[in-house]
Order: C-alpha cells, then structure tokens, then sequence
C-alpha cells in the first residue's frame, strides 16, 4: 500500500461568505483561491444564492445559529490563522458573524471584503445593514478592502481620484480598523489599476495595467481570500498583498470564457507561481 502524503496546506482560512452557484465569487471562488496559494480553506455558508453570469436571481437566507454553529464547529477542531469574510447580507447576520469572531481578533486577523453589490449591479447587503458593518466588524478587522463603490458608502465621500481614494481609506480607518485597502478598479484611470493601502501610520501605492475585460466575476472575493491566505501563512500585510493582486491578475488574464456575460476567473494557478 502506498504510503500517505504528509505535507500539509499552510495557512488555516476560516471563509465566513454567501455561495455563488455560478462557482466565481463567494465560498466557491475563495475555496480555489486559498487551496490554489497553498492554504486550508474552512468555511461557513451565511446565504445561498441562485445566480450566473447574467446576474443573482435569488437569495436564500442561512439562520444566524447555523451560521454560529459553523463557526464554533471548525474553531473547536480545525481552527484557524485568519477570517476572511465576504456577503453578510444582513444585520442580524453581521451581528452573530461579529460575536462569535471579536473573541480572536487580536490573535487571528480578519480580512473583511464589505459585500454589497453584485458584479451585475445586484444589492447583496440590505440598507439598514451598513451601520452593522461599520459598528460590530469594521472595528476588528486587520484590513478591509472595498472597491469605490463601498469605499464611497463606507466614508460618505464621493470618490473621483486617488487623493480621494486616500480621503475615504482614512476615513474608514477612524471606524478602528488596522488597515484599508481601497481597490481602484472602478475609478476611470486610463490604462493603470491603483489601489491604495492605508494604515494609521503609512500610505502604499500599488498599480498594474488595466485589463479590459468582461471575465472579471469574482475579482473581489479572490483578492481577499488571497491577501487572507497570505497573513495566515505568516506574511506581512504588504507582501500578502503584492501576492494577492499577482495571483488575481493572473487569473484575469486566464479567465476560460465562460458564460453570456460577467464570466469568472481562471482561479488555478500554484502558490509557487506567485511568492512575495
């Protein structure tokens, strides 16, 4: 009998997300995104949804003690490095994700992507949830990371430009954050992507070149999951970073074309293909 494997993934992610049925965003594109960087994905399912290419059709509403008892389940065995959370779609739902996650917040880091919109435009968090997330998770996440769209409903600033980009980051950092990450994909910024890493202390610029494309599904959901697998592999902020968006650019460029409309990424690339 052939003897079992025994290496092990490095870095125990706890996904706390909506499923896509389409596969490219939510648990089933984090799942491909941290086992692809090397890492332990575990996760607890906060809703379903029915969805494609062409948009969510359907939300179906997971109750907030199953979603506890996910989490309490995977922590009492399994564990984990690090959170990473993505559609709480809901204030009740944010609340129970909060109290059963504060306990380890100075001790396992919390990637928090603030779900609010489809790719389709679809709203995936309701209005009276927003105060919720600014409230109960905002303030003990190690990074948030909105796109210009969150970061505006996040801030209340309107953003135009990459200093407004930095209004907003520090804005959200008063909520107590250790860190914002405000993803500049939506700004019209010509031919180069810029996103801003902001931090109580420090500012960092990353750019690359734009991809025009419309196989982008997902994008939000990978670069997270991936900066999420990173800290729980014991990379600094900043190098899990530039990893995350090498690993996201990559899988935009290998997008297999799938679907009538927001296609979803080409997930399967090796963490060796992308160290720090």
């Amino acid at each position: 009998m052939a003897k079992a494997s025994s290496s092990k993934p490095r870095g125990r992610v706890l996904i706390i997300a909506g499923s896509d049925s389409s596969g490219g965003a939510g648990i089933q594109g984090d799942i491909k995104t941290v086992t692809c960087l090397g890492g332990y994905a575990a996760t607890a399912i906060t809703a379903l949804t029915a969805q494609n290419t062409l948009g969510v059709f359907g939300i179906h509403d997971v109750s907030e003690d199953f979603i506890r008892q996910q989490i309490t389940l995977v922590m009492n065995d399994i564990g984990a490095d690090a959170f990473k959370t993505g559609m709480l779609h809901k204030s009740s739902v944010i609340e129970e994700v909060a109290s059963c996650i504060a306990p380890y917040a100075n001790t396992k880091p919390l990637v928090l992507d603030p779900v609010m919109f489809a790719k389709g435009g679809a709203a995936l968090l309701a209005p009276d949830a927003l105060s919720a997330l600014q409230e109960r998770l905002v303030p003990i996440a190690a990074l948030v990371t909105p796109n210009i769209p969150e970061a505006e409903y996040l801030s209340g600033i309107s953003i135009t430009s990459i200093d407004d980009m930095k209004r907003a980051a520090t804005d959200i950092l008063k909520s107590g954050c250790k860190a914002v990450l405000v993803k500049g994909g939506h700004l019209d910024s010509g031919k180069t992507v810029t996103d801003i890493l902001m931090t109580p202390k420090t500012c960092d610029i990353f750019k690359q070149p734009r991809i025009n494309s419309m196989h982008t599904h997902g994008t939000g959901c990978a670069l997270a999951s991936a900066i999420a697998t990173g800290l729980a592999q014991g990379m600094s902020l900043v190098e899990a970073i530039k990893r995350a968006r090498a690993y996201v650019l990559k899988a935009i460029q290998s997008a297999p074309q799938l679907g009538k409309r927001h296609g979803p990424l080409g997930h399967g690339h090796t963490v060796k293909t992308f160290t720090a």
